[in-house]
Parts: C-alpha cells; structure tokens; sequence
C-alpha cells in the first residue's frame, strides 16, 4: 500500500502575486521529499477558474526576460470533493471526473488577496482539508495591515504612526485624510492594506504627492495605510514556526537585514524578484546580541498577538539608538529558496527540504474547525 501524505500544492491565484506563486511553487515542488509526499499542482488562473497542472509545468516555471509565470487558462476545471474516504481533487471533462486525487493537506502557497488572507482557509476549514499555515482569522488580520497593527498595538507591541485611508473615508473626505497625513514625518509610506510584495507601494517625500500615491495604491486595494517612514532605520526580520512543544508556541530563527542599495530606495518588486543588485540580504544581520534577542522576543510576541499557526515572517525596523518597532506579519512569506525565510532557517540549521516537511507535518498534526 502506497502510504506517501498526498499533498495538494495550491499556486497562482487572482492577486497581483500570481507571479510570485508559481515562481513558489516551482520551488518547493524541488524540494518537496518525493519518497515521502504524493504531490499534485493545482493551479488557480487570473480568472479564477481552478486546474490541475502536471508537475513537470509546475517545475518550468521560472522568470523569463523578467516576466513572472503564470497559470493557463484550463481547458478542464479542476473540482473538490468531500467523501467518506476525505476529500479530493479531481478534473471535470464534461459529465466525467478524471485523474481524481485523494488529498491529506492542503499547501496553499498563495500570496495576497484571496489565498492568504483568510479566504481559501475558510475553504479548507468548510472541507475539512488539513492544512499548512495560519487559519482564518490570523490570515484575514495578518493581511490587512490596518487591523494587524491595532493588533499589535493591543499587545503592546511598539507600532509606528500610521494613517487609513479606508474607501468610504477618502470618497466622504479626502481633504481630512490629507491633513491627517500631514501631520506625520516625511517621508511616507503608501500601500494597498491588503497587498504584498510592495506592489502599489509608493515613498512620497512632501504632502504634494500623497493624493496621487493613494490613488495608486487604489489600484490594487481601496483601503490604503500611508505609514510614517523610517529615517536611517534597519529594516530587520525574522523568520517564526510553530512549535506546540516550545515556551510561546513558536521557534525563532536568527534575525536577517535588507539592504537597499539605493539611498532613496526601498524593497520593492523589483529589488525582490527581478533585479539582482538592488539589494542584499545579510544572514544574520550584524548587529548586537541583546538587540537580536530583543526582536526576536518581539518576533514571538507578534505571531501570537494575530493568533498565527504554521509559519510567519516578522519585519520590524530598529534605529541607531537600537529603539525597535514592529511594521508587519506576513502569514505566507516569501517562500522560494532564495527568500529570506527558508534563507534564515538554514543558517538556524534546517534546510528547505526539512523546512517543507516540518511545515506539512504541522499541518498534519493540528485539527481542522476550532482550536
């Protein structure tokens, strides 16, 4: 009897990161313990429509003349089903369900609205599908990050000033959203709430480009959060996984730096996924024990402040006179090999591979509905 865990890897999806997904998935199909776990793609199209996608497909994907893969539009839309023997995926060709797969966990390796924000969570929890990563509630806040910073705030984690701009609020008064961002420090930052790989993102350096940068920022969320920016800071993050068995919950890696080449820069899309010089990333950073100690108790502190299971990525910025605060929880980091994630778990000494499988197997072991 094949007793390989059958693992469903969810790519692709309806967000700006439909890219970034694929690129995801292709890489940890490579590291996915073959002898161990069954694997079958399923891919989500910018349409929407559901397909299972051949694992050779799901290994080619990778950036061409810098343009991201992406999902095909199917010819056949893929189906889940729950039965007496657990769910599965299978294939519809016209009345007929082919190439049916049993389904133990779900690894939905989706970013952005619509995969990490709570709402294919509350697919699996409905379905009953074991899966990888925070459940509905920590994703939708891990999300947004007006909601994740009044978490944080509640926690008494250190957040910095910040403004919303929600739809209804910038329609009825633009002009009180302005003067309210005025009274932050510049530089700012723009940002779709509920957007990730800094698309949509825009630093403003006076109250004259702010009107237009939240527009922008509409364009892929229409609330939008302009975040005081942080003058001279280091932008820090750690790595967090579950761990039942730990004081907290949790497991935190050492802390690693982004270094943005540019002055005036920042990590955006480009600098994370396209180019290869506009920034580095330093494992670990360099800097003082008693201040990595110190963000990484913060680290901690903010995966249980949203509630998170599975695995998170805290950023968080320090200042020369080593002051700390905490800018943002992603509940489904950056996950190919070359992300600062499974970067700073290998210099923790666990490799990708074992990182993927620690991460199914947590799945594995955590109930689906309440807990």
């Amino acid at each position: 009897m094949d007793k390989r865990i059958r693992v469903a890897l969810i790519f692709g999806g309806q967000s700006p990161e439909h890219g970034v997904s694929c690129l995801t998935a292709a890489s940890v199909l490579g590291a996915i313990d073959r002898d161990r776990f069954d694997v079958v793609g399923v891919g989500i199209a910018a349409s929407g429509r559901w397909t299972q996608v051949p694992l050779d497909v799901v290994a080619s994907y990778r950036i061409v003349e810098g343009r991201v893969p992406h999902v095909a539009e199917p010819e056949h839309d893929a189906v889940w089903m729950v039965g007496a023997d657990g769910c599965e995926v299978a294939t519809r060709d016209g009345e007929r369900l082919v190439d049916v797969h049993g389904v133990d966990v779900a690894f939905a390796l989706l970013h952005g609205p619509f995969g990490e924000d709570g709402t294919i969570q509350g697919l699996f929890e409905m379905m009953g599908i074991k899966y990888v990563g925070s459940g509905v509630a920590a994703s939708a806040i891990g999300m947004d990050k007006h909601h994740m910073k009044v978490a944080f705030a509640a926690a008494g984690l250190p957040v910095w000033p910040f403004v919303v701009a929600t739809d209804q609020r910038w329609r009825d008064e633009p002009a009180a959203v302005l003067a309210e961002v005025d009274t932050l420090q510049y530089p700012v930052f723009v940002k779709p709430a509920r957007g990730g790989s800094s698309l949509g993102i825009t630093r403003v350096t006076d109250s004259a480009g702010v009107q237009a940068a939240i527009e922008a920022a509409r364009a892929y969320d229409p609330k939008v959060v302009i975040e005081q920016g942080f003058v001279g800071a280091r932008e820090l993050e750690c790595a967090v996984i579950a761990n039942p068995a730990a004081t907290g919950g949790c497991d935190v890696s050492a802390v690693g730096e982004i270094r943005v080449h540019a002055e005036d820069g920042f990590y955006d899309f480009e600098a994370k996924y396209i180019a290869d010089d506009e920034a580095s990333l330093d494992v670990p950073a360099d800097i003082a024990p008693e201040l990595s100690r110190r963000i990484q108790d913060i680290a901690a502190q903010a995966f249980n402040a949203v509630g998170s299971e599975g695995l998170a990525r805290v950023d968080v910025f320090a200042d020369t006179d080593g002051e700390v605060w905490v800018n943002e929880i992603n509940t489904m980091p950056g996950f190919t090999e070359i992300s600062m994630y499974p970067k700073l778990w290998e210099h923790s000494g666990t490799s990708y591979p074992e990182l993927v499988a620690r991460l199914i197997d947590l799945a594995l072991l955590r109930p689906v509905g309440l807990r």
